[in-house]
C-alpha cells in the first residue's frame, strides 16, 4: 500500500500526545505524512508514538512539558520551528475534568481545568499565530472542545469548554485576512483516560461493563491514567456509547486537508448514544 503523503511536507505540534485523543491525532497526522512534535507528561507513551509513526513512514519527536507554562508550551512550538523550519498545524489537545459539583469542589481543581483547558490553550494560539506567519503557511489550528459546550449547566470543566468556543471564534473573525484557518473540535464520550479524575464507582463499573471487573478494577486508581486494555473493552462492549480516540483523530485529518478554499469552522463528533455517567 502506498504511504499516505497528504500532509507532506508539513510540521504539526499537539499537545495531550501521551494517551487517548492527543495520541491518535499526533499519529493519524504522522501517518499522513506530516512531520510531528508531540508534547506531554509521559515520554515513554510518547516515544511509543514517535516509534509507531517512524513505521508508517513519517518523522516524529517528543518532549515532556506541562502546557500551563507559558515558557515550556512556546519552547515546544520553537521545536518544531527549529527542526524543520516551519509550522503548519497546532492542536491544542490538552486538557482536563474534575466533574465536581461546585458546592463540593476544591478549588485547586478550578484552577488546574482554566490554566489547562484555557490559559494554555490561548497560549498556544498565540505562539502558534506568530509561527505559522513567520513561515508563511497556510495554518490550521485545532481546538479540542467538547460537546459540554453545547450544554448551559456543564459545570466549570463545561465553562472552559464553552470558553475554548469562544476563543476559537474570535481568533477566526482575528485571522480572517491571515491564511490561517481557526476550528474547534466537539468530541461526546471517548473511551480515553480523560475520565481518570471521574468517581471511582462510575469508573469501576466502566470496567464492570468492559467484562473486565477483575484485574482491571483492582488498577484503576481515581487520578491515575486507566488501563488500555480496560478502555480498549469498554469500547468492544459499547461500541455505540463510546467514540474511539481515532474516530476524533479522522475527523481532524479530514478537516486540516479539506482544500484551502474551504474552512471547516467547527466539528462535533459523538456516539451514536449519549452515555450516562
Amino acid at each position: 500500500m502506498a504511504a499516505n503523503t497528504q500532509l507532506k511536507d508539513k510540521t504539526a505540534v499537539v499537545t495531550g500526545a501521551s494517551s487517548g485523543i492527543g495520541r491518535a491525532i499526533a499519529e493519524a497526522l504522522g501517518g499522513a505524512g506530516a512531520h510531528v512534535v508531540l508534547g506531554g507528561r509521559t515520554q515513554g507513551a510518547m516515544d511509543d508514538s514517535v516509534a509507531r509513526i517512524a513505521a508508517s513512514g513519517g518523522t516524529a519527536e517528543a518532549a515532556v512539558l506541562d502546557v500551563r507554562d507559558v515558557t515550556q508550551l512556546r519552547a515546544l512550538v520553537d521545536q518544531a520551528v527549529t527542526s524543520t523550519g516551519r509550522l503548519d498545524i497546532m492542536v491544542n489537545n490538552a486538557g482536563v475534568s474534575y466533574p465536581e459539583p461546585i458546592m463540593e469542589a476544591d478549588p485547586e481543581h478550578w484552577r488546574i481545568m482554566l490554566e489547562t483547558n484555557v490559559f494554555a490553550l490561548l497560549t498556544g494560539c498565540q505562539a502558534a499565530v506568530t509561527a505559522m506567519r513567520a513561515c508563511g503557511a497556510r495554518g490550521h489550528i485545532v481546538n479540542i472542545s467538547s460537546v459540554a459546550a453545547l450544554r448551559p449547566d456543564s459545570g466549570v470543566y463545561g465553562s472552559t469548554k464553552h470558553a475554548v468556543n469562544c476563543i476559537t471564534g474570535s481568533l477566526r473573525q482575528e485571522l480572517m485576512d491571515d491564511t490561517i484557518q481557526v476550528m474547534s473540535v466537539m468530541p461526546g464520550a471517548v473511551a480515553t483516560s480523560f475520565a481518570r479524575n471521574f468517581d471511582p464507582e462510575v469508573l469501576k463499573g466502566l470496567a464492570a461493563v468492559s467484562g473486565d471487573a477483575g484485574a482491571g478494577v483492582d488498577q484503576i486508581v481515581k487520578g491515575q491514567r486507566l488501563p488500555d486494555a480496560v478502555l480498549d473493552e469498554a469500547r468492544a462492549a459499547m461500541p455505540d456509547h463510546l467514540c474511539a480516540p481515532e474516530d476524533i483523530a479522522d475527523a481532524v485529518l479530514w478537516a486540516v486537508t479539506r482544500p484551502e478554499s474551504v474552512h471547516i469552522p467547527e466539528v462535533v463528533v459523538r456516539p451514536n448514544r449519549d452515555l450516562a455517567l
